[in-house]
C-alpha cells in the first residue's frame, strides 16, 4: 500500500532530522526511532487531497502521518519539536542540527495544516450540498407538532437538573487538573530529550577532548625534543662562527642555518596546533555547564510533578 500512494503523491517539503517516538509504555521518555539523522518530508496525494508526513529508514517507514487540521507541532527547544498522531497513537519528536532547520519545518507544517482544514471544509461543504439534492420529498413533521415535555420548577426534574449541573462542574474541574498534570508530565518529556541530546553531544566532545589531550601530550614531547635539537645546531653555529675557518666548511654552516630555521618553523606551528586544542576544552566545560542546566530544570520539573501527584490522587477518589 506504501508504494502505491507514494506513486500518486508529490513530496513539497523536505529535511533531515533525528526522529523520536514516545515511549508506548511509560508515555514519558523518547525512544530513537533512527539510529542517524533521516529524511523527513511532507507529500500531497492530489486525488485523495490529503498531506502526509513521511520519513523512511532504510526498507521501513518510521513515519506515515497524515496532517489533519487539529494537530499542532510544538517547539520544545531551540532544536526539538514534536506533534501527536492520534491515528497511531503515539507522539513523534524531531532533532534538527540547527535551529533554523527546526523553524522551516514548524513553518511548513503551520501550510500543511491549514491547507488540510481548508480541503476539510471544502468536502464538508460539498456534502452538505449533496445531501440537499438527495432530498425527493418533505419530512415528516409529527414529531415537531408534539408538545416538549414540561419541566417541574421545583419537582423531581429540577433535582435531576442541578444534580446534572454538579456532575459537568464537576468533570470540567477533572479535565482542568488532568490537563495540569498532562502539561508537566508533557515538560519533564521535553527536558529528557533536551538532556538526551546533550549528553550525546557531551559523549562526543569528551571523546574529541580525550584524543585532544593524548594529541597534546604527543607534540609537547615532540616539542622538548626539538627545542633540545635547535640548542645544539644554535651551539655548532655559534662554534663555527667563532672559529671561522679552522672548522667545516661555509657550505656546512649553511646546512645548519638552514635546518635551525626548519625547526623554529615546525616549532611555531607545534604551538598553534597546542593552542587550538587547548581551547576545544573551555566548550567541553560550556556542555558541561548546559547539560548540569537541564539535569537541575528536570529535577525541578519532577518535583513539581511529584506535588501535583496529590491532585491526581484527589481525582481518583472523587
Amino acid at each position: 500500500m506504501f508504494p502505491h500512494h507514494r506513486e500518486r503523491e508529490q513530496p513539497i517539503f523536505s529535511t533531515r532530522a533525528h526522529v523520536f517516538q514516545i515511549d508506548p509504555a511509560t508515555k514519558r521518555n523518547w525512544i530513537p526511532a533512527s539510529k542517524h539523522a533521516v529524511t523527513v518530508s511532507f507529500f500531497y496525494d492530489s486525488n485523495r487531497n490529503v498531506y502526509r508526513i513521511i520519513s523512511v529508514g532504510g526498507t521501513k517507514a518510521i513515519i506515515n502521518c497524515i496532517v489533519t487540521p487539529s494537530m499542532t507541532f510544538t517547539k520544545t527547544s531551540q532544536k526539538f519539536g514534536q506533534w501527536a498522531d492520534s491515528r497511531a497513537n503515539t507522539v513523534y519528536g524531531l532533532g534538527f542540527a540547527t535551529e533554523q532547520q527546526l523553524h522551516q519545518f514548524s513553518e511548513k507544517f503551520k501550510e500543511v495544516k491549514d491547507a488540510a482544514r481548508l480541503a476539510r471544509e471544502k468536502s464538508q461543504d460539498k456534502e452538505l450540498v449533496n445531501t440537499a439534492l438527495s432530498i425527493a420529498a418533505p419530512q415528516d413533521l409529527s414529531d415537531d407538532l408534539q408538545s416538549p415535555p414540561v419541566m417541574c420548577v421545583n419537582g423531581p426534574e429540577d433535582k435531576l437538573f442541578r444534580s446534572q449541573s454538579a456532575d459537568i462542574t464537576l468533570s470540567s474541574e477533572k479535565e482542568r487538573i488532568k490537563k495540569m498534570l498532562s502539561e508537566g508530565s508533557i515538560c519533564e518529556m521535553n527536558l529528557e530529550a533536551e538532556l538526551f541530546t546533550l549528553q550525546d553531544s557531551n559523549s562526543k566532545l569528551v571523546a574529541a577532548l580525550h584524543e585532544a589531550n593524548a594529541n597534546v601530550e604527543q607534540w609537547k614531547k615532540q616539542l622538548v625534543a626539538y627545542q633540545e635539537e635547535t640548542e645544539r645546531l644554535r651551539e655548532q653555529v655559534a662554534d663555527l662562527e667563532a672559529h671561522g675557518g679552522h672548522g667545516p666548511s661555509d657550505l656546512l654552516k649553511d646546512e645548519l642555518t638552514q635546518s635551525l630555521e626548519e625547526l623554529e618553523a615546525l616549532l611555531k606551528a607545534k604551538d598553534e596546533e597546542i593552542h587550538i586544542l587547548q581551547s576545544k576544552k573551555s566548550e567541553y566545560h560550556d556542555m558541561e555547564r548546559e547539560r548540569d542546566q537541564a539535569i537541575h530544570r528536570l529535577r525541578f520539573q519532577r518535583q513539581l510533578f511529584k506535588k501535583r501527584g496529590g491532585s491526581h490522587y484527589l481525582i481518583n477518589n472523587v
